[in-house]
Formats: structure tokens, C-alpha cells, sequence
């Protein structure tokens, strides 16, 4: 089958190739448009561990493990051992013992998947992680059907100009994405309250005014307001929806100076008229629904990639 990629795990964009990003597109394309199919000749047993609230993430794994043959094994964190102090390392041995071969996992704590994948030399846990999302870390698949719905729309990356608006500190898609963007070639943008900006993404674009921008960009990303990761944060006992959707978020106004051929973005859920003015969820330029479901044909790439790296299904 042409366009075969394989990995052992997939935690992180940061190290991807081009190629490798192109090649995971492509695929997810073919699922999408049903010309390509893989078929397992052996049975995969797989579960999604979710220690965060998630619908779309989750939902979306769950589906296209499903549409690749792969039985789903349910995970509820709530009534796991999990709550009696069992470490993340020992429940997955437990389901390594009990036949699951690949674990999804989101989880709070950044970097959690370093531990499971750099293992120590009396640890024997052999089981495929794909990270849902780590604290403010990483967001590997919500940036690649991110990149997807990039290059559906452009058939290219060099050169576009993108703006990554909103709550960029504590957003690990706004992380993976600025990494994976800025080796891709797009002029990148950020956008929002100075207090929730690090001057350590100068490295991946500019730090400007939505108003300076709004007219150029081909594509705005907008961020969620992640009120559960703002403890301590001062700023938050003075947040008013109101004043954040005018300075920051997407108005009518600021949709109609937009290029014509130019969309928005959201990784959702989207807290409707703060981040996004709610009659505009639906609009012609927004991808919120196509992001959505191109979710699912990623995320079946970069599984079958994963199922390629660990020789599973069958697959070589």
C-alpha cells in the first residue's frame, strides 16, 4: 500500500518531517474520500483513557478505531483503581495483562507519556500510547485534523498566514500547532491577552493585534478561554465575556474585514460570543464542523500508523 508510515508511539508533533505530516494527510484524505483501506487480519484490542472531560476527542478516537476493525475496550477514570492510587504505569500493565495492545490517553499532567515510553530497565510494559492531550502540553491529533483542513482548503502551508488568537499559554493546540505550522512555512500570528502570551513563541511568529492582522490572515485560529487552568491566575477574578469578546474575539465586524477566501478555526467546545460571536459558529468562512470530521480520518491515519510501527492487525 502506498504511503505506508509507521510509529512506535504518537505523543507529540514536535519531531515530525514534513513528509511525515503530508504523508498522514494524504492517508487521511484517502480514508475520507474511501480510497484507501486497511484490513486487519489480526484482532486489536484497544482503550481510551480519558482523566479530562472530552467529547470531541474521545468520541473521535472511538470512532475511528472502530472504522478500523479495532475493539474498544471501555475505560470509565471514575471508577477505576486509578481512585485508590493506582499509578497511570500500573493500570496500563493491568491492561497490557488483560490483552490491550494500544491505550489513548489525555491526561492533566504534562509530559505524562515520557515515564510509560522511556521505560527503566525493570520495567516491561510493551503497549502502543497515542496522547489525547497532555495538560498544556501537546495536542498531537487535534493539530494534525487541524493541518488537514489547512491543506483541504490551500493545498499548501508556505506562505500562509495564520493567527493563533486567544488563551495561548495554557492551549496545547496552540502549542503543537505554532511547532508544526512554523516548520511547514506558514507566517504565524499571535493574538490576545498579553497576560496569557510567553515570549517563548517568539520563535514561531509575532505577537500583533488582531485589528493589525484581521485583513491579511488566510486563516484565524481561535482558542478557547480555559477557565479550570487559570488557578491563581489574577486576571481570571476580573474576566468579563463581554470585554473579552470585543478585544480579542471574533465579532461580526472583524468577520466581515476578513479575506474572502480566508477561515476560521476552533478546536472546540467554543464558549459562543467570547471566543466567537454565536451567529458566526455556522458561517460560510468557519471549519468548526469540518475540523470535527476530519477528526476522524486523521485520527485513523495516525493510528494505522501506529498499528504499522507495533506490528499489529497484521499489519508490516
Amino acid at each position: 500500500m502506498e504511503n505506508e508510515i509507521a510509529f512506535n508511539h504518537f505523543v507529540s508533533v514536535e519531531n515530525l518531517t514534513n513528509d511525515q505530516i503530508l504523508t498522514l494527510i494524504h492517508n487521511a484524505e484517502g480514508f475520507k474520500n474511501q480510497t484507501r483501506k486497511v484490513s486487519l487480519t489480526e484482532p486489536v484490542y484497544a482503550a481510551n483513557l480519558f482523566f479530562e472531560n472530552s467529547t470531541r476527542t474521545h468520541t473521535s478516537f472511538d470512532m475511528a478505531e472502530r472504522k478500523l476493525g479495532i475493539q474498544v475496550i471501555p475505560f470509565d477514570p471514575s471508577h477505576s483503581s486509578v481512585n485508590k492510587g493506582e499509578t497511570l504505569y500500573d493500570t496500563l500493565l493491568t491492561l497490557e495483562a488483560l490483552g490491550v495492545q494500544l491505550s489513548v490517553i489525555r491526561h492533566s499532567t504534562n509530559n505524562y507519556y515520557e515515564s510509560l515510553i522511556n521505560l527503566n530497565d525493570d520495567q516491561h510494559l510493551h503497549m502502543a500510547i497515542m496522547n489525547g492531550g497532555d495538560g498544556s502540553g501537546q495536542h498531537p491529533s487535534q493539530s494534525m485534523l487541524d493541518l488537514m483542513t489547512i491543506y483541504e482548503e490551500f493545498g499548501h502551508f508556505d506562505g500562509l498566514k495564520i493567527a493563533i488568537v486567544g488563551d495561548i499559554t495554557s492551549s496545547r493546540v496552540a502549542r503543537s500547532n505554532m511547532q508544526a505550522l512554523h516548520h511547514l512555512g506558514a507566517e504565524l500570528y499571535f493574538a490576545g491577552p498579553d497576560y496569557w502570551y510567553d515570549p517563548q513563541f517568539d520563535k514561531y511568529g509575532k505577537h500583533v493585534d488582531l485589528d493589525d492582522v484581521i485583513d491579511q490572515i488566510n486563516v484565524a485560529m481561535l482558542l478557547r478561554v480555559q477557565h479550570e487552568r487559570h488557578a491563581g491566575d489574577e486576571n481570571e477574578d476580573q474576566f468579563s465575556a463581554t470585554s473579552y469578546h470585543e478585544k480579542y474575539g471574533l465579532t461580526n465586524k472583524r468577520y466581515q474585514q476578513m479575506k474572502k477566501k480566508a477561515i476560521i478555526m476552533h478546536p472546540g467546545p467554543i464558549n459562543r460570543d467570547v471566543e466567537f460571536s454565536s451567529n458566526l459558529v455556522e458561517a460560510e468562512k468557519s471549519r468548526f464542523f469540518r475540523q470535527m470530521q476530519n477528526g476522524v480520518f486523521m485520527r485513523m491515519a495516525m493510528i494505522e500508523a501506529v498499528l504499522r510501527g507495533n506490528h499489529l492487525g497484521g499489519l508490516q
